[in-house]
């Protein structure tokens, strides 16, 4: 896929460091505003709205170059919540993604939130809310979605790509050999942002309004309300989108930036260069880490049905992730819903 989860070993662990140092204030300030913008009824709430967002990663599709990508989810979330709160659930969503399923690295997880449950959300939303507030109707609402949602993600592939690309200027062994993601920015830069601003951010603006149609159809007003009975068409549409994200494995294509060290070699990475030649030291010698169902995949197990209990089992940790974060919220917060 021209994805933009980053696998370990693409950036130097001096870049992971800086990215996830990046991040901490961001979670910080994240969490305190989530704690007085979030009652205790609506937290669980936020957790279905990671769901929504770990799912829809699962859907890939085929772009140019033969690659494959997916949606994020994270404007969406952002509009629906609040961008802090989007930060919050996209970055648990990537956590699990990570520690459960090998999709984005251990020691690239602070720059995978910066790109994704960061840069993303909060420049959908203030692109949505610029749009939002000029033009003040249902369709200024639905038009800002749509392309804040196209905005957001393709700004996440930017800067992604550049994480990429400033590799090689910085990074060298004795010989003037890249150590670790091999490709500069001439070469990073197009091959991330062109699939995305052809086809990436339009499925991502597609599955976002969708899904905000949907929602406000069910449970208008708000996104998920408190009454079960009416929340239950949001878990249909989760259970659906379960049934559905086989289609995903229909999308084949190795992700550019998501070679293994013992296929990078043989690779090429675009702008009609051949094939590398070599693997980097920082790539053949890196991070390891072999998640339990590395690829959404289950050992003995047909494709589809491992892709299908992978995103069950990442509904159901989310949920009762935020299920537990919300027994920890004081009833006070009950008076602000």
């Amino acid at each position: 896929m021209t994805d933009v989860h980053i696998p370990d070993n693409y950036l130097s662990p001096s870049t992971c460091a800086v990215m996830a140092a990046a991040m901490v204030p961001v979670w910080a300030v994240s969490i305190k505003k989530v704690k007085s913008e979030i009652s205790k009824a609506k937290m669980p709430q936020l957790g279905v709205g990671a769901a929504l967002c770990f799912l829809m990663m699962m859907f890939n599709v085929p772009v140019l170059g033969g690659t494959t990508a997916h949606a994020v989810g994270g404007t969406l979330i952002a509009v629906l919540f609040g961008p802090y709160s989007a930060c919050i659930a996209v970055s648990v969503a990537l956590m699990i993604q990570a520690l459960l399923f090998g999709d984005g690295g251990i020691l690239a997880y602070g720059a995978n939130c910066f790109n994704m449950a960061f840069v993303l959300p909060f420049v959908g939303y203030f692109v949505y809310k610029f749009i939002r507030d000029r033009v003040k109707s249902e369709k200024g609402e639905y038009v800002g979605l749509a392309v804040g949602s196209y905005f957001g993600i393709n700004v996440a592939a930017l800067c992604a790509a550049i994480e990429f690309g400033i590799q090689p200027l910085l990074f060298k062994n004795s010989a003037g050999l890249p150590l670790y993601c091999p490709w500069p920015l001439s070469v990073s830069i197009p091959a991330m942002t062109i699939p995305h601003l052809a086809v990436v951010g339009f499925i991502e603006a597609a599955f976002a309004v969708f899904i905000y149609l949907f929602v406000k159809r069910v449970s208008p007003g708000m996104v998920f309300v408190d009454d079960k009975k009416k929340a239950r068409p949001i878990w249909g549409l989760i259970a659906a989108l379960i049934c559905l994200c086989p289609i995903g494995l229909l999308a084949t294509g190795t992700a550019w930036g998501e070679w293994g060290a013992d296929e990078i070699g043989t690779v090429a990475g675009g702008s009609g260069a051949g094939p590398l030649g070599y693997t980097p030291a920082g790539m053949a010698h890196g991070m390891n880490f072999s998640a339990l169902l590395s690829e959404y995949a289950v050992s003995g197990l047909p494709a589809w049905l491992g892709y299908v209990i992978s995103a069950i089992l990442g509904v159901a940790i989310l949920t009762i992730v935020f299920k537990i974060i919300g027994s920890f919220k004081k009833d006070k917060l009950e008076q602000a819903k």
